[in-house]
Parts: structure tokens; C-alpha cells; sequence
């Protein structure tokens, strides 16, 4: 039987990873199945975007989408955005990252319901005018580590900001989340706030739209991973909701604006004429 456009589950598009033509070897497009199943999980139909060099045809997949997931992957190459190589990028195949690019594009035009995850919230990032650090232990010397070559289940606690997708997702829960990055967000994009980032370092974990037209999730961390807790996997589930409630209003649910600190007018004056206290939030 029909069924009307709001009453059907929602349609979220994926892209996927991409390994080139090599030899005789033929391009082979993929993904990690726990991006399908989060998806699915959380009530929503997958629908797969390949790398595909006829970029029309995309386009015409993406008329049929309510929202769409932007996976990780290896590093965007800085050249493409005006920087040098650092010695430690290691970037993704070129024809990737040309295609993701062009689809961020034009989701961001669409206002299509994105969730980017790992490298999907840096190039969500860079693609609305924002920038990387291109490698954290040389760029912020004091971070903590947030890669480690040798535990693929590395984790670190979060701190989030009230009333964002973030807080409906752990609420008061201790929260600790995959950390598998080396790169992160510099200069956060027009129209978007932080809404997580890692204790005692402040490096960005999660950005999320300021904008009523656009939901736009990005998240540093990686909760489709094998080392995500069962509240990590709830980003899905907010996001896919986020997804069903967007496409019946055409508004954001999530818009949200951060709780500032209360101060008495004492504490004002002291914060004032200390000037050890003004250091900058990275």
C-alpha cells in the first residue's frame, strides 16, 4: 500500500569509502556494516552513495533522501583547502575526497539533515568556512592524546554543552568516546557552535547548526565503532528522529544556544583584573 512521504521511515543516505583502480584491480567502493546498522537501528532506510564519476546521477539519488550520514575515513589532503602537507597526513584517495566534497556541496545547498562523523565533521567544517588543525600533538602541545597506534579502542571523557543533539543523547551519564584523530577543528564554521569537546584540552569533538533550516550534526568521535558504548549509538537514534521530525516542520529541532555561567558583579570585577584567567578556549 502508498504511503504518504511523512508516514514512510525515514531515507538516509550514506557515502562510502573508496579504494582506487590499481593494475588489473578494479575501484571497489565500501563500508563498515555498523554505519548500516546504526541506521537501521535507529528506524531509518539506508541508501548506499558510491563513488560515482557521473555526478548527475548522485544527484538524482539525492532527490529521495531525508537525510544523509557522512562516514570516517583516512585525512583531507590541506592543499585542497589553501595549507601545506604536514608530514603526518595521510590522505584519503583523491577521487574520495573530490566526491565528497561535491556531495557535501550540495547537501549543504539543499539543507539536507547531515550527521558527519571522524573526517565527515572536518570536511563538514572546512566545506561552511572553518579550519583544521592538521595534527594535534604539534599544533596543541598540551592536548591529551587522542589517537593511539596501538589500542584502536581509545577512548576519552567528553564535556557537553546543555540543551544541544549531544545532551539529549548522555544527559548527565559519565560520558567517554572513541578517539581516533590526529586532526581537528581550528576555526569553527559560520553558523555552527561547539557542543562537545575533550576535558582538560578543549580540542572539538562535536559541532552542530545554529541555523532553523538546517540540521547539521558533526561529531568527532566515532559511535558506530566497535569501542562504542550502547549510549554512543543513541547519536543515530537522535539523529534519524531529528531526521522524521525535519522533514515533516522543514525546521531544526536541535537548534539550541549555550547557558552562560552566571558571575556576581564581584567575580566580574576580579575576572577583569586578573589577567592570568584570559586564555582563549581552543
Amino acid at each position: 500500500m502508498f504511503r504518504q512521504q511523512n508516514q514512510r521511515k525515514p531515507r538516509v543516505g550514506i557515502n562510502m569509502a573508496y579504494k582506487p583502480k590499481r593494475d588489473a584491480v578494479q575501484g571497489v567502493s565500501y563500508l563498515f556494516e555498523s554505519y548500516v546498522e546504526g541506521v537501521v537501528d535507529a528506524g531509518g532506510v539506508p541508501d548506499l552513495f558510491p563513488y560515482c564519476k557521473n555526478f548527475d546521477v548522485v544527484l538524482e539519488k539525492l532527490d529521495d533522501l531525508d537525510g544523509i550520514v557522512f562516514v570516517g575515513g583516512g585525512d583531507l589532503d590541506p592543499r585542497n583547502d589553501g595549507f601545506m602537507l604536514h608530514p603526518y597526513t595521510r590522505p584519503m584517495p583523491s577521487e574520495r575526497e573530490k566526491f565528497d566534497r561535491m556531495l557535501m556541496r550540495e547537501v549543504a545547498r539543499r539543507r539536507l539533515p547531515v550527521l558527519a562523523i571522524g573526517v565527515g565533521m572536518q570536511l563538514l567544517n572546512v566545506e561552511q568556512g572553518g579550519t583544521l588543525f592538521l595534527h594535534i600533538p604539534d599544533d596543541i602541545p598540551r592536548a591529551f592524546p587522542h589517537r593511539d597506534a596501538m589500542d584502536p579502542h581509545h577512548r576519552h571523557g567528553l564535556v557537553i554543552e546543555k540543551n544541544s543533539l549531544l545532551d539529549r543523547v548522555y544527559g548527565d551519564n559519565d560520558v567517554r568516546v572513541s578517539s581516533l584523530h590526529h586532526m581537528a577543528v581550528d576555526d569553527v564554521a559560520p553558523n555552527f557552535l561547539v557542543s562537545a569537546r575533550c576535558p582538560g584540552d578543549n580540542v572539538v569533538e562535536a559541532i552542530e547548526s545554529t541555523l532553523d533550516d538546517w540540521l547539521a550534526v558533526g561529531v568527532q568521535f566515532h559511535p558506530e565503532s566497535t569501542a562504542a558504548s550502547v549510549l554512543d549509538r543513541r547519536v543515530f537514534n537522535e539523529f534519524v528522529k531529528g531526521v522524521d521530525e525535519f522533514r515533516k516542520t522543514g525546521r531544526n529541532p536541535f537548534v539550541w544556544t549555550p547557558e552562560k555561567p552566571k558571575r556576581s558583579a564581584q567575580s566580574e570585577k576580579s575576572r577583569k583584573n586578573d589577567y592570568s584567567s584570559d586564555v582563549a578556549l581552543i
